[in-house]
């Protein structure tokens, strides 16, 4: 054989190799779950540009009515794995609602949510939030803004309403944490009273994405905190204001993640290999170029199979743009990230913010060590099959050593991008929740509706 007839058949064994699906797969047939958010974007991109198929996978993508059902889909088996609250694995394997075995091997997102309030109520808000050279009000508002429309509630006898997706959603966590750094009580859980109402001057509670808007132009909530594209639809209906985005409450924080039971992963190795591997050329895609594949990404995502909304709406944030009063919309490069900033690595100390808040409002009842913080989140996140997923990625050719974070101890630096500045180290997290203004503090608390020591 000639040298160059020898490279030829070297070239082409190469090429094979790389477009070889991951060997071994146990399970080449899933069905998986997501609700009608923006941010399930990796799954419908993995799917429609055949990354799911180029790993020998033939999967279903099945929307769901609501988070609970969602859970409870992946819990029983109907669902293989499903695009999830970032809380839903964690709060399942302490017991906290639904008790479940779930582990994430693929974070699938940072940012991606906002917080809006009714037209009343940014009425009420308006006349004490400062405004920039431009004559438009100057982000990010503080909470401190909606104390006039608090006073309103108040003096006419009515409680001030606010939703939320699920009680152990960041959205929860996020609107929870921006009420606080503003002075405003979000109230607390205890064992018998799992309303997260106690002491609240804000009542918080759930309501599905997709209604978040019909509900507010009904009345029923003053606001919500919710992903897209369920904040600039209020925007397009005139129904409502988005006044702070979460990347403005903690920026670049951790979204969703995919989350599968332990006993799926244990039993189909090879086949979640082969998902996450999927997963991370998706979120790949979505990025690269600067955004450049978002348009594209914008006419899949508008789909009735997806999220099913006018491709205007999805486009004002996915596009690198976000809106808040009508007409007044503003560079948001980042507010959709599903890959760079190492968006995708699941890391322990995202894990751990999320217990802190769980502790921090009482749906973790008592104290625990920094330990338990670090034990429970390694139980959970598995950054060991990311890692074994981006490695085989890059020895085919489809990903780069410099792309990836093969961080060692799985936590990111510590940081202080916070609306109230205040630093979070995810390697010390019941310093970190002693040093938040409102909540509990390690040593507290709530017995029959107050807060003891």
């Amino acid at each position: 054989m000639s040298r160059i007839a020898a490279f030829l058949l070297s070239t082409a064994l190469l090429s094979q190799t790389a477009m070889a699906e991951t060997p071994g797969i146990e399970k080449d047939q899933l069905t998986l779950g997501f609700i009608k958010l923006t941010d399930m974007a990796p799954l419908a991109i993995a799917k429609e540009k055949g990354f799911f198929a180029d790993e020998g996978l033939n999967v279903t993508l099945m929307a769901q009515a609501n988070w609970k059902v969602l859970l409870d889909g992946v819990v029983s088996g109907e669902l293989d794995g499903a695009h999830m609250l970032a809380g839903q694995p964690i709060a399942a394997t302490i017991g906290y609602g639904t008790k479940a075995a779930l582990v994430t091997p693929f974070s699938m997102d940072l940012n991606g949510n906002a917080i809006t309030v009714s037209n009343a109520v940014w009425a009420a808000m308006k006349p004490g939030v400062s405004l920039g050279a431009d004559g438009k009000p100057a982000h990010p508002i503080s909470a401190a803004a909606l104390t006039p429309a608090l006073d309103a509630a108040a003096a006419a006898g009515k409680p001030f309403n606010m939703g939320m997706v699920f009680p152990v959603s960041t959205h929860n966590y996020e609107l929870r944490y921006w009420l606080a750094a503003g002075g405003i009580n979000p109230g607390l859980y205890s064992p018998d009273d799992t309303s997260g109402q106690i002491g609240a001057q804000v009542l918080i509670s759930v309501t599905p994405p997709p209604q978040m808007p019909a509900t507010l132009e009904a009345g029923t909530i003053d606001g919500y905190a919710v992903g897209e594209p369920w904040n600039q639809a209020a925007v397009a209906k005139g129904i409502g204001v988005p006044v702070i985005t979460d990347a403005d409450i903690w920026k670049n924080n951790p979204e969703k993640v995919f989350g599968l039971t332990a006993d799926f992963v244990a039993q189909n190795p090879n086949t979640t290999l082969a998902l996450t591997k999927a997963l991370i050329r998706a979120a790949i895609w979505l990025d690269e170029n600067d955004n450049a594949n978002r348009a594209e990404a914008v006419t899949i995502l508008s789909s009735k199979d997806y999220v099913g909304a006018d491709p205007a709406i999805i486009a004002n944030s996915m596009t690198g743009t976000f809106e808040y009063e009508q007409g007044d919309k503003r560079p948001a490069p980042d507010f959709n990230v599903f890959f760079r900033y190492n968006a995708t690595f699941p890391y322990y100390s995202d894990a751990v913010w999320y217990l802190t808040q769980m502790r921090r409002w009482g749906q973790i009842a008592d104290g625990k060590p920094d330990a338990w913080f670090d034990e429970t989140a390694k139980k959970i996140y598995r950054p060991d099959i990311y890692k074994q997923a981006a490695e085989a990625l890059i020895a085919e050719g489809r990903a780069t050593p410099d792309m990836f974070d093969f961080d060692a101890d799985g936590y990111r630096a510590p940081t202080s991008e916070f609306i109230d500045g205040v630093s979070y180290d995810g390697t010390k997290p019941n310093a970190y929740i002693d040093s938040l203004t409102i909540g509990l503090k390690d040593g507290q608390t709530v017995v029959s509706g107050k807060v003891v020591n």
